[in-house]
This record gives structure tokens, C-alpha cells and sequence, in this order.
């Protein structure tokens, strides 16, 4: 009999993720493979798959009323994000979605219309990762990790040589 590995847990057990909160997110492409563009002078150059990935983003403010998007980068092989499940401006009884349940949406719309545009195998890596920011300090750092994501590629750890 073969024993499958112990997968590390992602989510934090017990919380509901789909309570009001803001949550940085990071999905990264199958193997890492440099497939949304480049960097150039401490920039990203979006391609049309990058273009694809970006768009998403903003169509799930859109498909779901209750999101709020914050910082957010495409980068080479991954995206990172802050999405904010709001609440306070839908009306009730309109069924919120939980984070994985919201990140599966992107990563299937996405995947979708980027092998439609081409590039027939992609895929993102399974699972995502995430984090809940609780404090404004918190969340200043990772926005301004997001933002300044970009200009330290060279450091990053998903960083390929292209």
C-alpha cells in the first residue's frame, strides 16, 4: 500500500472565510513557469496572458458584489492580491462565498480564457496562499509588498531567470 505525504494544512482551522476580513492572497503558475510577461526596468510588462490574469482580478469585483480589491500585481510566474470581503453594501441573504471558494473562480475563469487565448497547458499550482490581515500596520507592509513586488524580482523567492 502507498502512503500519500502529509499535505501541510492551509487554511486556519476553524475560521470561516468568509467572514468580513481582508486576505492577501498569492497563486503561482504550474512549476513556476514565466508565462504572464517580464520584468523591465523594475516593471511588469504584462503579455496577454498577464493581461488575462489582471482582468480576472477585476471581474471578480465585479461577478461578487461583497469584494473589495486592494493592492494586486501580476508578476512573471504568480499573483499576489488583498481582497476584502465587505458585507455592508449587498443585501441580505446574498450567499458569500469563502476565500477558496472566490480564488477557485479566478483560478478557473482564468485558466479557461488563457488556454482560449493559447498557451493550451496551463495551469496555476494547486491550493493557494493566504493570510489574514488584521492590523493597519499589517496591512500597509504587504500593500507595499505588493507594490514594490516588481522591483525586487531579482529577490524574490519565485523568482526564474527568463
Amino acid at each position: 500500500m502507498t502512503t500519500r505525504p502529509t499535505r501541510k494544512q492551509n487554511r486556519l482551522a476553524g475560521y470561516a472565510y468568509s467572514l468580513d476580513a481582508l486576505y492577501f492572497v498569492t497563486c503561482c503558475v504550474q512549476e513556476k513557469q514565466c508565462v504572464f510577461g517580464k520584468i523591465a526596468n523594475h516593471t511588469m510588462q504584462l503579455n496577454s496572458y498577464g493581461s488575462i490574469a489582471q482582468q480576472q482580478w477585476e471581474w471578480l469585483a465585479h461577478q461578487y458584489p461583497y469584494i473589495v480589491l486592494h493592492a494586486f500585481v501580476v508578476m512573471p510566474n504568480h499573483i499576489h492580491g488583498i481582497l476584502e470581503i465587505n458585507q455592508e453594501s449587498i443585501a441580505e441573504g446574498v450567499k458569500i462565498k469563502p476565500l477558496s471558494e472566490l480564488m477557485g473562480a479566478y483560478k478557473t475563469t482564468s485558466s479557461k480564457l488563457i488556454r482560449a487565448a493559447g498557451l493550451t497547458d496551463f495551469a496555476w499550482q494547486r491550493s493557494f496562499y493566504d493570510h489574514i490581515i488584521r492590523h493597519e500596520k499589517s496591512y500597509l507592509h504587504i500593500k507595499a509588498y505588493i507594490e514594490d513586488n516588481p522591483s525586487k524580482w531579482s529577490e524574490d523567492m519565485f523568482y526564474q531567470q527568463v
